[in-house]
This record gives C-alpha cells, structure tokens and sequence, in this order.
C-alpha cells in the first residue's frame, strides 16, 4: 500500500514538473531576447568564447530534441531552437553548449556518464523483460528477478549521474548568459526560472527510478513471504 502511494506521489509530482516546463516553453519561447541571437548564434558564440572550435551546432527535426553528440561533437538544436531569437532557445542553446563545455574541461560525471553508456544501453534493452520473467518464475528461480535488479540499478544509477550533468551545464549556461551580454537584466531571470524547470524534471525521473528500484528489491526481498 505504501509502494502505491509513494508512486502516485511521484507521477503527480512528475506530471506537475513537466506541466510546468512545457508551460514555460511555451511562454518564454514568445518572449524574444535582447539581443535578437538565435539559438544558433547563441551557440556558436559561447563555444567560441570558451575556446571551442572543433563543435559543429547543427539542426534537428523534433520538438525538445536538442542534445550535444560527444561522439561526433555536435550539439543539435531542434528546429524551433536553432531558428528562434527567444529566450527559451537562447537558454537551450546555451545548456547544450554548456555540455560541449563540459566534455572539453573533461568534467568526471559527463565522463562517468559517458563510461557507463555501453553498460546501460545492455541494460535498458533487456531490463523489461527480465524483471517480467523475474516475477513470474519468482516462486521457482528468484535470482532471475535478482539480475533483473542489478540491471534496472544500472540504469537507477545513470540517472543520478546524470543529475550533477545537467545541473552543472545549466549553471555554465545561464553564468555565460549574463557574462556576456547574451541576457538583460529583464531576460537573465526567465532563462534561470526555465532551465531550472528543465533541472527539476531530472530530480523526479532519478527518485522515480529509484523507488522503483525499490519496490522490485522488496519483491525480491519478500518472496520467502
């Protein structure tokens, strides 16, 4: 019963989380920034500014698709980002770019992350289906549900990894933002309110993963029960 309240709590709060990021999106993607920078030039100017000439800012077709590629240094911005003059795309931009940043400081959680890709994309593929199998043969080979534990505390552990990432990038994004002239005094504080949105729904996504991961261990734990 416990289990059941605890995961309604954080599909509420999850839910409330991306309400509010896609409400911002789509407020301060109206507001055009002072400095009239598309998220394209925003980016090529702050991998610039830090000394970055090897990263190619690209765009790709979606919605909230942007991500930076350390594989082939790319950082991708989706259509409405690259194009857009708003503060939104100029805080996307600048977040993925933070990014690129980051893989060129060598920043250790960015290649924590990276190392445990690999680990993690076997893990996600198969996780599914040996937790199903898991329960099901519980009563007649357990440790089948014991494997598919360690793999979904794979993909636990990735997510929280990937918090001190994303903060970190946002924090680099939104100080260059004001440094360089990028945001007004009026701008700078929706491009913080925005990127911190984004920042929360990655706090919800780790606690949900991890009480997840929870609840299969006490199922593991109970089946002497």
């Amino acid at each position: 019963m416990i289990s059941w309240i605890l995961f309604g709590a954080i599909a509420l709060i999850s839910w409330a989380v991306q309400a509010n990021l896609n409400s911002k999106f789509e407020k301060f993607s109206k507001v055009r920034i002072t400095s009239g920078l598309t998220g394209a030039q925003v980016a090529e100017k702050m991998l610039r500014d830090n000394g970055i000439y090897d990263v190619k800012v690209t765009s790709v077709q979606g919605r909230l698709t942007d991500h930076y590629n350390p594989a082939d240094k790319t950082v991708n911005l989706s259509q409405g980002v690259f194009e857009s003059n708003s503060i939104m795309a100029a805080a996307v931009a600048a977040h993925e770019c933070g990014h690129a940043v980051q893989h060129e400081r060598a920043y250790a959680p960015l290649q924590m992350r990276s190392a445990l890709v690999p680990a993690v994309s076997f893990a996600s593929k198969w996780v599914s289906w040996v937790l199903l199998g898991g329960i099901l043969l519980i009563n007649f080979f357990p440790y089948l549900l014991l494997g598919g534990i360690v793999l979904f505390a794979l993909t636990t552990l990735f997510s929280f990894v990937t918090l001190p990432v994303e903060i970190d990038a946002s924090r680099r994004a939104t100080r260059w933002l004001n440094e360089a002239g990028i945001t007004s005094q009026q701008d700078h504080p929706m491009a913080v309110s925005a990127l911190r949105s984004a920042a929360y729904t990655y706090v919800v996504a780790a606690l949900g993963s991890l009480a997840t991961l929870v609840y299969y261990v006490m199922i593991f734990l109970g089946r002497r029960d």
